[in-house]
């Protein structure tokens, strides 16, 4: 019988609706608590706003039975979960912990003595601190870990998520969970929360060291990745194939090459590793020059892309504007609607810049293009459906493996695969 009879999540995207969803499966009241007020009259309803295998069974079911609901304003709890966003700012990669800063005003009202508090959005070391410092601030009246220890009346821990989009329903109850509390006891009773569903261990150490394990399994993919990318590059200058060269090279038993891309995306591992680097610039060489060569992939692709364009229309003997190119995929993985730091996003908006003829966008888990498209400066950018992409576009450029496209033919005409897809059909 878990302690935690009601429990508030702060944040209902990705990782927070699904994680609320969880909880409230094993009959435990959970109130959810999101600024998007669309969001929240979604789920009321029993329905989700964001596309994730399983979660809109989970989310009904638990909305039908009465224990979840979601609102705008947060209410008393025993705990509460932070699942907000944590992006950077601008050039400099700085992490922006206004999010969490918002999320702490917020439940700071409403907090009793003998709650716990604990952070899930990946953060740079030190931000559940900052996150328990805020809180203090607002909630004089009470004592916290950082000036009362194990006898404070409010507990607060890093539990990091470690899931992967498109699985996170099975992945939440299989994958083992690191908790790092501020004290032993806040660590033990974020411990008892999370055994409500977890499968897998629940490791305990502390908010600095869980704060940067996340960080660390990020930064590890991020440069194994980069190593793919750069041989991708190499590769297209020696005319060699890449993906031939890693399936060879990966034969060795203690050789474990991931798969070159487009360039790197998402809310962790295009993110996670500037928090690294942000606390320790100096020492973080590796680390920074990793997400460097991830994030000049795409520009190698757009001009991969403008090259073909151009050929063709010298082969045909027309303007470069009479070329129609279709860009397959714009979320940052395959089979989601998850755009966040997608690099095939960035790759087609700015070929809306740099192209000025038609230009076509195929993703089929969304249905209206994103506002970051709209407007194109270019010939104009169209959200078109697979079969018409297909049969009307000269160039075909191949950014995200989704389901569908992987099912396909390759399309005839002028291809730039950046994922191997079409290569490998």
């Amino acid at each position: 019988m878990t302690p935690f009879s009601k429990i508030s999540v702060i944040g209902l995207g990705y990782i927070g609706l699904p994680t609320a969803a969880v909880f409230a499966s094993r009959r435990i009241e959970v109130v959810g608590v999101d600024v998007n007020a669309a969001a929240v009259e979604t789920i009321n309803r029993g329905e989700i706003h964001i596309v994730e295998p399983d979660l809109d069974i989970a989310v009904h079911a638990a909305v039908t039975e009465g224990y979840l609901r979601a609102t705008t304003t947060p209410e008393p709890a025993q705990a509460f979960l932070v699942a907000v966003p944590t992006p950077f700012r601008g050039a400099d990669h700085e992490p922006d912990l206004s999010y969490i800063e918002a999320a702490a005003q917020a439940i700071a009202p409403v907090l009793e003595a003998g709650n716990l508090v604990v952070l899930e959005s990946t953060s740079p070391v030190g931000a559940t601190e900052k996150l328990a410092a805020w809180l203090a601030e607002a909630r004089p009246d009470l004592s916290f870990p950082q000036n009362a220890g194990e006898a404070s009346d409010i507990r607060v821990a890093h539990c990091p998520e470690r899931v992967l989009p498109g699985k996170v329903m099975q992945e939440l109850f299989s994958n083992d969970r690191v908790i790092g509390g501020m004290t032993p006891r806040c660590s033990q009773e974020a411990m008892a929360l999370y055994k409500t569903f977890v499968q897998g261990d629940c490791v305990i150490t502390n908010a600095r060291t869980a704060e940067m394990a996340k960080l660390t399994e990020n930064s590890f993919r991020d440069v194994n990745i980069a190593f793919a990318n750069e041989l991708s590059v190499i590769c297209d200058q020696l005319d060699i194939d890449v993906w031939e060269l890693i399936g060879l090279a990966n034969r060795h038993p203690r050789v474990n090459i991931l798969q070159p891309g487009p360039g790197v995306g998402g809310h962790c591992i295009a993110v996670d590793p500037w928090f690294i680097v942000s606390r320790t610039p100096e020492a973080a060489r590796l680390i920074r020059t990793a997400r460097l060569v991830n994030d000049d992939k795409p520009e190698w692709v757009v001009e991969k892309v403008l090259q073909g364009v151009a050929r063709i229309a010298a082969d045909r003997g027309c303007a470069a504007d009479r070329i129609r190119i279709a860009c397959y995929g714009l979320a940052f993985k395959p089979d989601i609607d998850d755009l966040r730091e997608s690099p095939a996003l960035g790759i087609v908006k700015t070929l809306g810049a740099r192209h000025a003829g038609p230009l076509m966008a195929v993703e089929p888990n969304i249905r209206a293009l994103p506002a970051s498209l709209e407007g194109a400066p270019g010939g104009g950018i169209d959200l078109v459906d697979l079969d018409t992409a297909r049969s009307t576009a000269d160039l075909h450029v191949m950014l995200v493996g989704h389901r569908e496209f992987k099912e396909a033919a390759p399309p005839q005409g002028y291809l730039v695969d950046a994922q191997g897809v079409w290569r490998l059909a």
